[in-house]
């Protein structure tokens, strides 16, 4: 069988390409993450939809992170509805560049389905967010890291800090606001707007 010239160099020249990338250079890694980086805290979360992921995949975005409960009646409603309050007051393509990470301090109770009937009751229509829930003795560590106080009550509900965290592209802490509601604090608003 005989082929056409055109076709025969064809063949060469991409055996000839597919040789030279073999030769290429490994895809880069991503640079050394920062000393006071969150992220240097191995942590894997399961998030509402049963998927398990290291927070740091994460990287590359900034991030609007807080600690609650599945099922505080009080204040973590409160935390969700102001990390929402931050998101509807950026533009679409701000929004488009922020992530969402609300971490259990709860992982017994906080399982996917609890997660989600949050994410349902509270009609977080985003897939930007993420509610998830850590291994149960790595909560501490990452309430140190986000520097949020909690103890467990002998009911089964948590005293905790009520704060929305802002985390810079590799996991640095930008900006806190404690100030939980409706009405955003208009600073922390500022250093969200400008981190995007």
């Amino acid at each position: 069988m005989k082929f056409p010239l055109s076709l025969a160099f064809a063949l060469l020249a991409g055996t000839l390409l597919a040789g030279a990338n073999a030769f290429a250079a490994p895809p880069a890694k991503a640079p050394p993450l920062p000393a006071d980086s969150v992220y240097q805290l191995p942590l894997k979360l399961t998030d509402q939809h049963g998927k398990t992921w290291d927070w740091r995949s994460r990287r590359g975005h900034p991030q609007l992170v807080a600690m609650f409960y599945s099922s505080c009646q009080y204040i973590c409603p409160l935390i969700v509805e102001s990390g929402k309050a931050v998101d509807r007051s950026l533009t679409p393509a701000q929004r488009a560049r922020l992530g969402v990470l609300f971490i259990s301090m709860d992982p017994a109770r906080d399982t996917p389905a609890a997660l989600m009937k949050v994410v349902r009751d509270r009609r977080i229509e985003d897939k930007r967010w993420a509610l998830a829930s850590p291994e149960p003795d790595a909560v501490r560590s990452v309430a140190g890291v986000l520097d949020i106080r909690y103890r467990q009550l002998a009911d089964g509900e948590f005293n905790h800090t009520s704060a929305l965290i802002l985390l810079d592209a590799d996991g640095r802490i930008l900006a806190r606001t404690e100030k939980m509601g409706s009405k955003v604090d208009p600073d922390f608003l500022a250093a969200v707007r400008k981190a995007l």
